[in-house]
């Protein structure tokens, strides 16, 4: 059955009796009843007129319905948050006071479903166009299109309309990774917990649905990324006030309605705006980062707001957390990204539901205290650092994170490396300064690791005349590692004698970056054979002036469509031989400002759809297409744009029609 607002509910309860089951286990029987009694209300999803804002019987009945399903929802929550702080004999009363509201409850909703309106008006094309030409200045050539999109949102299930939202809210205009948008999908309910099964499984499947349906796209030539493209992008504003969301942006309203349940603040100026109780989720990235005052403005929003589930703040700048963040019981997905924050309040230790916690591109001293241990439920922990930053200490005893799935940005020393090992359900592992002492350890625990899918792996660095150098910075004992069989993403940071034979048998990697490996030898000798390879981005991976034709050969790198090179020191790619990269679709070359000569053969890909060049000028006139020599090489590309290395060259783009 298609999850519908009802289903959505049902699950919700579900996972909150398996989370709190000593809270909530004297009323369990009734709120099973009340999740039994909602399978009469089938596959209805009465949101129909609510999106288009018609006025019907069957809208008014269900408007009436899903508003006692809320309340139900945040009855619940008040009393868990209640009987957090209450003696055994205190929570006792609560839960007789808690059963007889359940009750009532019961009987409203039995009441509500027998006066369910035999048939749902109608969807009338009339209805669509009035609603798109009330909320967009009327174009007649472009309404067709809306329609159709239109419809495609009103057929969506119920969890996989929100699930666009989400994505609308999370990623705002510019796009982001999957990786991080899937916790919070999971984080807000919107994927159903069944046993045996991962929520994040689920929450990628439902991506790759909208993805299909052409209401989240993958920008070529961006790894990782996606975004919601016109025309989804804005009919999703139009929407979402059916369900209770809300966005401002700079120079718009911030003035949050009352029955909004989930808000976001996107380029906000340097103050928090007051939000409502019901709050359930709260996205906020300040434009020029927050002021001092905001501090007891934040302060204010976490004592109201003790519903939260998801809690985003992006380039705030923020010094600390307030003590409050730890009430918020409820909370499944913090993050603080981009802000000066060197520690965690103690409190944080509260936040038993706690799935995700995201403090990436933080303070530069960061050490996690012992209060995360406490986080039992926790399934992401991320703390990212750009790669000339500091790595993060956690405490001894990270083993004992069950569920952990991610673990992004850790320092391996201190007996972590041996930890790792027994952290089997492990899917993305980041380390940061590997070096000697812990490396043996590190790599033994990492071959351990069978459900890895992602590593990254970054050596220490010597710190030379005040900037991190990776010449000397060299991996240690990297020969003696195997990788775990289904890893499909490696990323290595650091300086290689020799390319690893492993690298050459791992069938499932689909994308591989290699940094500041300074590699005398040919690195795609062994890579080119690799049968998944997708994405390959060597960063000063080669230290050679030279490319020839036996870097890409015909027939190798059968699947790879990205290819990113950055080298300070090569000068030409002299040939390729025809057939090579037959499924190349973006090739970009970064800091590239000594290279002189495109590869001979490049005409012939004729997959490849974007150019990107950071390169000599002359180069870029040689390849112009007003008369350019070596333009036959580039013709072909739809898309080709170029940076030069002075400032009077500037940016400029080169576009062509497909239908040229």
């Amino acid at each position: 059955m298609a999850a519908s607002f009802v289903t959505l509910f049902q699950w919700r309860l579900n996972s909150m009796l398996l989370q709190e089951n000593e809270i909530l286990f004297g009323v369990k029987d009734q709120i099973e009843l009340l999740i039994s009694k909602l399978d009469a209300a089938g596959s209805f999803t009465g949101d129909l007129g609510m999106i288009l804002g018609k006025e019907s019987c069957h809208g008014s009945w269900a408007s009436e319905f899903r508003g006692i399903l809320r309340q139900a929802e945040n009855f619940v929550d008040d009393f868990i948050i209640r009987a957090y702080g209450q003696t055994e004999k205190d929570r006792k009363d609560s839960i007789a006071e808690f059963g007889k509201e359940l009750q009532n409850i019961n009987s409203r909703v039995l009441e509500i479903l027998n006066r369910r309106p035999r048939v749902e008006t109608p969807l009338m094309l009339e209805d669509i166009q009035l609603f798109l030409r009330s909320n967009f200045v009327y174009d007649e050539e472009k309404e067709t299109d809306l329609v159709s999109c239109m419809l495609n949102y009103i057929n969506l299930p119920y969890d996989l309309k929100l699930s666009l939202l989400f994505c609308r809210v999370f990623l705002g205009r510019y796009g982001g990774s999957r990786d991080g948008v899937v916790p919070v999908l999971v984080a807000a309910g919107l994927i159903q917990e069944k046993p045996g099964e991962l929520m994040e499984d689920k929450a990628h499947e439902n991506i790759d649905k909208l993805i299909s349906l052409g209401m989240i796209e993958e920008p070529e030539g961006h790894w990782d990324s996606f975004k919601v493209p016109s025309p989804y992008f804005e009919l999703s504003l139009g929407v979402m006030k059916a369900e209770d969301f809300f966005i401002s942006t700079a120079n718009s309203d911030s003035m949050v309605p009352p029955r909004a349940r989930h808000v976001s603040f996107h380029d906000a100026d340097n103050t928090i705006p007051n939000t409502n109780s019901f709050l359930h989720s709260l996205f906020f990235s300040a434009k020029d980062g927050l002021s001092e005052a905001s501090s007891d403005c934040l302060r204010n929003v976490l004592h109201n707001a003790k519903l939260l589930r998801v809690l985003d703040f992006k380039n705030t700048q923020l010094k600390s957390l307030p003590d409050e963040v730890g009430k918020l019981v409820h909370l499944r997905y913090l993050g603080v990204t981009h802000s000066k924050l060197n520690e965690l309040p103690e409190s944080i230790s509260n936040l038993r539901n706690l799935q995700t916690l995201d403090i990436s591109w933080s303070g530069y001293e960061f050490e996690l205290s012992n209060g995360v241990l406490n986080l039992a439920q926790l399934r992401h922990l991320k703390m990212c650092r750009p790669m000339n930053d500091n790595e993060v200490r956690v405490p001894q005893g990270i083993s004992r994170l069950r569920n952990l799935q991610t673990l992004e940005g850790i320092y391996a020393g201190g007996g972590i490396a041996k930890e790792l090992g027994v952290m089997t359900q492990l899917r993305s592992l980041e380390v940061s300064c590997v070096s000697d002492d812990h490396a043996d350890e590190l790599y033994f625990s990492v071959m351990k690791l069978f459900m890895l899918r992602k590593l990254s792996l970054t050596v220490e660095r010597e710190r030379r005349r005040g900037s991190y150098k990776y010449e000397n910075s060299l991996f240690p004992c990297l020969e003696s590692f195997s990788p775990p069989p289904l890893l499909q993403t490696l990323e290595l940071n650091g300086r290689l004698i020799e390319m690893p034979l492993w690298l050459g048998s791992m069938e499932n990697l689909t994308k591989l970056q290699m940094c500041y490996s300074h590699l005398s030898e040919n690195p795609t000798t062994i890579l080119q054979f690799l049968p998944n390879l997708k994405e390959l981005a060597m960063w000063h991976a080669y230290k050679g002036k030279r490319m020839e034709k036996e870097f890409f050969r015909a027939g190798g790198f059968p699947n790879l469509e990205y290819l990113e090179i950055a080298s300070h020191v090569l000068v030409e790619w002299t040939e390729m031989e025809e057939g090579a990269l037959p499924s190349l679709k973006s090739l970009c070359f970064l800091d590239c400002l000594r290279l002189m000569v495109l590869p001979e053969g490049l005409q012939h890909v004729a997959t490849l759809q974007i150019l990107r060049l950071h390169a000599q000028e002359d180069l870029i006139r040689r390849l112009s297409p007003n008369g350019g020599p070596e333009n036959y090489k580039i013709k072909h590309i739809p898309l080709v744009t170029y940076i030069g290395h002075t400032l009077t060259s500037g940016f400029n783009q080169w576009r062509k029609s497909r239908t040229e």
